[in-house]
């Protein structure tokens, strides 16, 4: 049985199957109107979502199947104090399969150790949002043509934007990638993204000027100032409109570049760049839809397969991790456990936060 907790956990070739994949239920519809009938999707959402969410159950619906969950916390055992293991346990008898949105970082690793189901991390915390970038990778394909040698400009909140961190791990291992991360020092990547773009020499720069960056990119990936994940509302109101794309800005840019953003926008792309051709972010929103379509067929395929084996090298009880939203802050008796990352830090296992 298998689960996807991070991007990381499908190969290159596996990305590039599940796009193809995505893009043959594009032009085939009909051919994949049955194949998940008799079988459940569990929608696990303790957060608020509207796209990922209502995106995982049409995509459930058109292949035929059938979904169950809950949209918030509140409508879960979660409000009664069970824990994401022992709520794994129990949808595990109800269901196939698992999405799970969470706002603590590491939580869907928890419930993938836990259920005798496959897992889908549909947003943990600040950390990882797979299936988003997925949605974000059949974007560029369709829009651009290609993976390889292209430029991509992350704008906005770099430091709590779970989608930017997965999309920086997915495009990493494609050819001639260089990056440009756009934000204010407050906001810039975490540790750990740097340790992968610097172990693996990727190019690239960081800036806090919008503008500057404007005429090299080929993608420009918005992002909103996250006010959910600040722990200090000052802060966020201090940051919140560091950045406005506007259709001025937009003839900086080049013909061909493409506009992406994982939605929801507040006020960082004007409306009026809603009519610009190279406005990509609602066709992003629809190709999320057949991502997320090829993604629960495989892993419903691969289902009575092997577990995968447990990462080796861990450690347990020597650090502690400090960062508050880690899982391992609230999850009954789960271990403080740690791996060895880039450049031989040891981090979360759970958060990828560096130990202390």
């Amino acid at each position: 049985m298998r689960s996807l907790i991070d991007i990381l956990d499908l190969t290159v070739e596996e990305l590039d199957a599940l796009t193809d994949k995505a893009l043959d239920i594009i032009d085939h519809p009909a051919a994949y109107a049955s194949a998940c009938q008799g079988k459940k999707l569990a929608t696990l959402f303790f957060e608020p979502s509207t796209r990922t969410r209502l995106s995982f159950e049409a995509a459930m619906y058109e292949l035929g199947g059938h979904v169950i969950g809950f949209s918030e916390a509140a409508s879960s055992s979660a409000a009664k104090g069970e824990s994401v293991a022992d709520t794994a346990k129990i949808v595990s008898c109800y269901a196939d399969i698992i999405a799970m949105r969470h706002p603590r970082d590491g939580a869907a690793l928890v419930a993938a150790q836990n259920a005798s189901i496959p897992v889908i991390n549909a947003g943990d915390g600040g950390h990882c949002h797979p299936t988003q970038t997925l949605a974000d990778l059949l974007t560029i394909r369709r829009e651009m043509g290609r993976f390889d040698h292209l430029t991509i400009g992350l704008c906005g909140d770099l430091k709590y934007g779970r989608t930017v961190h997965s999309l920086i791990h997915a495009m990493s291992r494609y050819e001639g990638t260089r990056f440009v991360l756009i934000s204010p020092a407050e906001l810039r990547v975490p540790d750990y993204v740097h340790d992968v773009l610097e172990g693996q020499r990727i190019p690239y720069v960081e800036t806090a000027n919008l503008e500057s960056a404007l005429p090299e990119l080929d993608i420009l990936y918005m992002t909103r100032i996250q006010r959910e994940r600040f722990p200090d509302l000052a802060e966020y109101e201090r940051l919140k409109d560091s950045y406005v794309l506007t259709a001025e800005k937009m003839d900086l840019c080049k013909r061909e570049m493409a506009v992406l953003h994982p939605l929801p926008r507040v006020n960082e792309i004007s409306v009026a760049v809603d009519a610009d051709p190279r406005a990509a972010y609602f066709r992003q929103a629809l190709n999320g839809k057949y991502m997320r379509m090829a993604l629960i067929l495989k892993l419903l395929a691969e289902a009575d397969g092997p577990a995968p084996q447990p990462e080796a090298g861990l450690i347990t009880g020597k650090y502690i991790c400090r960062n508050p939203r880690c899982i391992s802050a609230v999850e009954q008796e789960l271990p403080q456990t740690f791996r060895q990352a880039e450049g031989g830090v040891y981090r979360c296992l759970w958060c990828d936060t560096a130990a202390e």
